[in-house]
This record gives structure tokens, C-alpha cells and sequence, in this order.
């Protein structure tokens, strides 16, 4: 079978524990540094400009500003931020017994023969 070389042998317990500590280190690092810009970013929006505006209040005017220019983009970043998003609704109805699908189909095949 073609590929067959190209796998690698099945790993020992103590490989695969090795291994599993080491990415569950580096989650953690990565959560961490996740968590450092999140709080970082948090500042910022919260903090006054020259303007008296904060940052949260001068980035929706830049946002409306873009979608006032025609910037689609912006425009639904904007009405989802608003609660304004559109969902999308199915509804079904009918008869969805599968007994009487599967008859239907019977005498389909009965009328063919």
C-alpha cells in the first residue's frame, strides 16, 4: 500500500505523556498571553482620548464613519452590534410521518413494474 513508509511508529505511553505535558504547557502559555492582550485592550477602550471620547466611543464613530462611506463590512459589524443581526429561520411542516413516505414510495415502485 502506497504511504505506508511515510507513517510514524505508535508512540509509548511515556512519549505520548511527554508530549501531551509539553501542548498543555503550551496552551496554558497561549491562554496567558491571551488573557495579557485582553486586559491590554480593555485599557485601551476604556481610556479617554484628546477628544474626551474613550476608545470604545471613538472606534463606533470610526465604524459608522466607514459604513456611512459604503463600507459593507462595516455596515454589518455595526447592525450586529446593535442587536439587529438577521437569523435564519426554517420552518417545516407537512406530513413528515415516514411510514406513510416509505407507502408513497411502495406503490411508486408497483405502478413502475
Amino acid at each position: 500500500m502506497a504511504g505506508k513508509d511515510n507513517l510514524k511508529p505508535v508512540r509509548t505511553k511515556g512519549e505520548a505523556r511527554s508530549k501531551g505535558r509539553k501542548g498543555g504547557i503550551a496552551s496554558g502559555q497561549a491562554r496567558r498571553e491571551k488573557a495579557t492582550l485582553r486586559a491590554a485592550l480593555e485599557v485601551l477602550l476604556e481610556r479617554k482620548g484628546e477628544d474626551g471620547k474613550t476608545g470604545r466611543e471613538a472606534l463606533a464613530v470610526a465604524l459608522y464613519d466607514q459604513a456611512l462611506k459604503g463600507d459593507v463590512r462595516a455596515f454589518a459589524e455595526l447592525r450586529d452590534t446593535v442587536g439587529e443581526k438577521p437569523t435564519n429561520k426554517l420552518e417545516m411542516g407537512g406530513d413528515l410521518s415516514i411510514a406513510a413516505v416509505i407507502e408513497e414510495g411502495r406503490k411508486r415502485v408497483a405502478r413502475l413494474r
